[in-house]
């Protein structure tokens, strides 16, 4: 990965093969950035870490703030190796985000199965939707702006719930952000792999997100119908 960033199809060069090499290192790097993300998981929980507990409005927009503040400056330095550092410091920050709910499935007294689950089960539906994308012949690319309009959606029900503080909407928007994001891996990987997406730093970004968010709320999940007081 010391080579330059910027995946293009030179003169002369194998679009097949510079595809091959976009998706292969994506995968590294996606792998790569499962570390920062435990750690920061873990540290968060160590620390008890929250946003401004008593201002869930005010930790929202901090989170928000400085979440795209990474993405913006991961977007910016994409053609460089100091990309990949951005990258990987955005991921320790998304997992200090986690820990405050794995924090909570912790308190269960099957919470550490509950957190394998979770893991287990996205990795699952990672392996599924890729595998989809990379053999089947269909095209995926049409998904993308019925995908986003659902993204759309479910943030703007997010923000209503807020006020509004629904149990059934919770449980609701959470199922459907799983479909979404697992939809978005076939949309995302197959954009890869037909040479739509020539970045691996952006292409990780991309589908670190989607697992992310399908992690979330498969945990969130769990907790509600699987968490154990007792």
């Amino acid at each position: 990965m010391n080579q330059p960033l910027q995946q293009s199809y030179e003169f002369g060069a194998n679009p097949a093969l510079v595809r091959h090499r976009v998706m292969r290192n994506t995968y590294w790097l996606l792998a790569l950035s499962m570390i920062p993300t435990v750690f920061g998981a873990w540290l968060g929980v160590q620390l008890q870490f929250a946003f401004f507990p008593n201002s869930p409005g005010i930790a929202m927009l901090a989170t928000l703030a400085i979440a795209f503040g990474f993405i913006f400056a991961i977007e910016k330095t994409k053609q460089s190796a100091l990309g990949v550092a951005v990258l990987l410091g955005f991921t320790f920050f998304m997992g200090l985000l986690l820990s405050r709910l794995i924090s909570h499935t912790l308190g269960y007294t099957n919470g550490a199965s509950l957190v394998m689950l979770a893991f287990g089960g996205t990795a699952s539906i990672f392996g599924v939707m890729a595998t989809v994308a990379t053999v089947s012949k269909r095209d995926f690319s049409g998904m993308g702006k019925w995908l986003f309009a659902g993204l759309l959606v479910l943030i703007l029900a997010g923000v209503a719930n807020m006020f509004l503080q629904l149990p059934a909407l919770q449980l609701t928007m959470s199922v459907i952000a799983i479909l979404i994001f697992s939809a978005y891996i076939l949309y995302d990987v197959q954009d890869v792999i037909n040479g739509g997406e020539t970045n691996y730093i952006s292409a990780t970004l991309r589908i670190y997100l989607d697992l992310y968010n399908i992690f979330v709320n498969l945990l969130s999940l769990l907790g509600i119908f699987g968490g154990n007081r007792e």
